[in-house]
């Protein structure tokens, strides 16, 4: 792969996109309907070809409304993933499911982690098809969404007979053949969630690199090894503090990386200014996890003071976590509030 900095100026000829660019993390509010259609999969009563064209209608109605509010980067709204690990999982050899082996997360949210009880491949494509479908209803960027190969372990049960490295590498070339495929489609930007690569880091701090980093890092670059300097490579991060590992999370070389930091009060912005961090970065502007509006002008405050600490050609604005969680009520009024926000402090810096 050509230089980070090479691959930026390629990649902002490539995707033409503005100053201060606009995007989601990736899922929009799952409905009360959208999990009833699902359950209604599952136990047979509607068919799988019924059910692809609920989850379609979905997807034009989501790429609609992004278009409509102005945002730049758009996402296809992962209406069909149940969720980011299992979703994946069920498309990989080597992994089993349960019915009821659910985990708390926390609060009332619980988990069912997947068993890893062989060695993994991708069965079959996972999220192509759905990607491709996205990108033909708009003209505008559409973002491919993937989760990583360390997430994908660390939010599972993994094997006991090998290696924590060796099953994340098998999953890192299960996953970079997705990557390949959604580039082969036209997919020009495509996210690689890592939520949780910082969830597994030893107890010893002398242990970070020696037995979790130094691999843990190498198999995200893995993953995007073989892209198109012009295909643009986004990671997201969140439920994390990232001061003290900044610099490795630049070392897995993506082009840009968005990270919770609204709730954090942009404290990371000292520590990758500090680092002279050399990835794009979109610190969330807005908290997703309160159903508060933000408004624009608290969007615009927040904007500059980022741009306070990041050269803005580096600066991403998005919120801080998927929209999964959230409902429409206060997503689209938010939405609406970050794309003014981001144009008026364009129009300023215009002048």
């Amino acid at each position: 792969q050509p230089a980070r900095e090479e691959r930026q100026a390629l990649q902002r000829e490539a995707l033409g996109l503005p100053l201060l660019p606009t995007t989601t993390i990736g899922s929009f509010p799952q409905t009360k309907e959208i999990r009833a259609e699902r359950a209604k999969l599952r136990k047979g009563e509607v068919t799988k070809e019924a059910y692809d064209e609920f989850i379609k209608a979905q997807i034009d109605a989501v790429i609609k409304k992004q278009e409509e509010i102005g945002l730049d980067v758009l996402v296809h709204g992962e209406f069909e993933r149940n969720d980011m690990v299992e979703y994946f999982g069920q498309n990989l050899n080597g992994f089993l499911f349960t019915k009821n082996a659910w985990v708390q997360s926390y609060g009332t949210r619980c988990v069912k982690p997947p068993i890893v009880w062989g060695d993994v491949s991708r069965a079959n494509p996972i999220t192509v098809e759905w990607s491709a479908y996205a990108q033909s209803k708009t003209d505008h960027v559409m973002k491919g969404m993937l989760t990583g190969p360390v997430t994908i372990l660390n939010w599972s049960w993994p094997r006991e007979d090998i290696t924590h490295e060796e099953q994340t590498k098998q999953l890192a070339l299960a996953i970079r053949d997705e990557v390949l495929d959604l580039e082969a489609v036209g997919i020009k930007v495509i996210q690689i969630d890592e939520a949780a690569l910082r969830e597994k880091l030893p107890l010893r701090k002398s242990d970070w690199h020696v037995k979790y980093l130094d691999w843990a890092v190498p198999a995200f670059r893995l993953v995007h090894s073989a892209v198109k300097p012009t295909t643009q490579i986004h990671t997201h991060m969140c439920y994390s503090e990232f001061n003290d590992i900044i610099r490795d999370i630049d070392a897995m070389d993506a082009d840009v990386i968005s990270f919770e930091a609204s709730r954090g009060d942009l404290v990371v912005l000292d520590a990758i200014h500090d680092a002279h961090f050399e990835t794009e970065a979109g610190p969330g502007v807005y908290d997703i996890h309160s159903p508060r509006i933000p408004s624009e002008k608290e969007i615009e405050d927040r904007i500059y003071e980022i741009l306070d600490k990041m050269d803005v050609k580096k600066v991403w604005i998005n919120p801080d976590c998927g929209l999964k969680t959230r409902g429409n009520a206060e997503t689209w009024p938010s939405l609406e509030n970050l794309v003014a926000a981001a144009k008026a402090v364009r129009a300023k810096l215009d002048k």
